[in-house]
């Protein structure tokens, strides 16, 4: 067994956590200096912990166990939201550092050792996931060319401080046998169920929509209902519609959302000439999901009359990655061997285990988050509930390792 030092985790997460921290909350952007100096900090970690690490040139942290053949991968993020949580995806990466580390103090040997990365711009300030994806080999050819933040800043622009750092990292699939990650909930299961593990069954898949409507503007006063050509009113009855139909096509764990609405020109005395709203739904049945995306479509559809016409485009579809079997019930054994039987739980929010676990063997273990919050500077776990999902995670990687043994 892997015994982990919950004083020695939490030292580091609390020293991560001064890379663009805010006291509280850490503003830790990819790419930005704080960002790049918590990922050299990280190299040194895991060098100093007898892992073969490096930094590429696309902001990945790779740890190697140069003695053996095959290896477990730990990993996640250390890249940040905006005035971001200070555990998030960060505490995945720790866990990975602390689980390496006591591994090798532990003496033990055989083929399988412990790999650790840290994952860059998973939040996506440029390109959402951009170092898993860049890991597993699935950019595509310009991607990188044309990201961009939100300000305009190019992602070219913002990997030319790694020019001359070594090439990009790749899995090896050789080597690499299995894929853990860990993460703070981000939602309020864990703590409404009083339940301290969550393993992930998979991750959901989501598609986003964009309809818009287009009808004519005129004056609010003077023009007739009947003689309306309403582009708000056209969204409106399709938002009401999804409120009142969705629920006959959900599963247990669907979720839908009406993200945002627009009507223009915007104002009280005008009838709307266009309208435009943003729907996204999200499930690990990729079948359940083709009836919802089918049925808004035929809604939209019978919606474009009266002089208002109504279309939709998916501008995003991700298609839903299930957790390995085998992984989820290595994961699940541990936390039971702790006393604490797990909530099987799909996740809802898209993690790297979403691009990595489309190659290999991956799993997922939640911890609470405190009030469920996440991705905000109030974003919080009891220490004894972080220490325990790394020993849990620790348990469950001496298990997987028996196995491919």
């Amino acid at each position: 067994m892997i015994a982990i030092r919950g004083d020695r985790l939490l030292d580091d997460l609390r020293a991560l956590a001064r890379f663009g921290g805010l006291s509280p909350g850490v503003d830790r952007i990819a790419f930005s200096e704080t960002d790049l100096s918590a990922r050299r900090w990280l190299v040194d970690k895991l060098a100093a912990a007898g892992l073969e690490a490096g930094l590429d040139r696309v902001g990945n942290v790779l740890g190697r166990d140069p003695s053996a053949g095959k290896a477990i991968l730990i990993g996640s993020h250390t890249d940040t939201v905006p005035r971001g949580g200070w555990l998030d995806g960060a505490m995945g990466v720790v866990y990975g550092l602390e689980i390496a580390r006591a591994f090798r103090e532990s003496g033990a040997s055989g083929s399988v050792g412990i790999d650790v990365a840290s994952f860059q711009d998973e939040e996506g300030t440029y390109l959402p996931f951009l170092g898993s994806r860049s890991f597993c080999g699935t950019l595509r050819d310009g991607e990188i060319a044309a990201a961009r933040a939100e300000d305009g800043a190019t992602l070219t622009a913002a990997l030319a401080p790694l020019a001359d750092a070594p090439a990009p990292f790749r899995l090896d699939p050789a080597r690499h046998v299995a894929f853990l990650e860990a993460h703070i909930e981000q939602g309020p299961r864990l703590e409404a169920s009083a339940k301290k593990i969550g393993v992930v069954t998979g991750i959901t898949g989501i598609r986003r929509f964009r309809v818009t409507a287009t009808g004519a503007a005129n004056h609010a006063g003077t023009t007739p209902m009947a003689m309306r050509r309403d582009a708000g009113a056209a969204l409106v009855r399709i938002a009401a519609w999804i409120g009142e139909a969705f629920p006959g096509f959900a599963a247990a764990e669907t979720v839908w959302n009406i993200g945002a609405m627009a009507f223009r020109p915007g104002a009280a005395n005008v009838v709307p000439g266009e309208a435009e709203m943003a729907v996204e739904i999200r499930d690990l049945d990729v079948a359940l999901l083709d009836r919802m995306e089918a049925a808004l479509s035929e809604r939209v559809t019978a919606e474009s009359r009266d002089g208002v016409a109504v279309a939709m485009v998916r501008p995003t579809v991700v298609a839903p990655t299930p957790m390995d079997a085998g992984i989820v019930a290595a994961l699940a054994a541990a936390a039971a061997a702790h006393g604490h039987a797990p909530v099987l739980l799909p996740s809802g929010a898209g993690h790297d285990a979403m691009e990595v676990g489309r190659v290999l063997p991956a799993g997922m273990l939640f911890v609470p988050s405190i009030g469920g919050i996440s991705h905000h500077v109030s974003e919080n776990t009891d220490d004894a509930d972080i220490v325990l999902g790394c020993q849990v995670l620790a348990d469950a990687i001496s298990r997987i390792m028996q196995e491919v043994s």
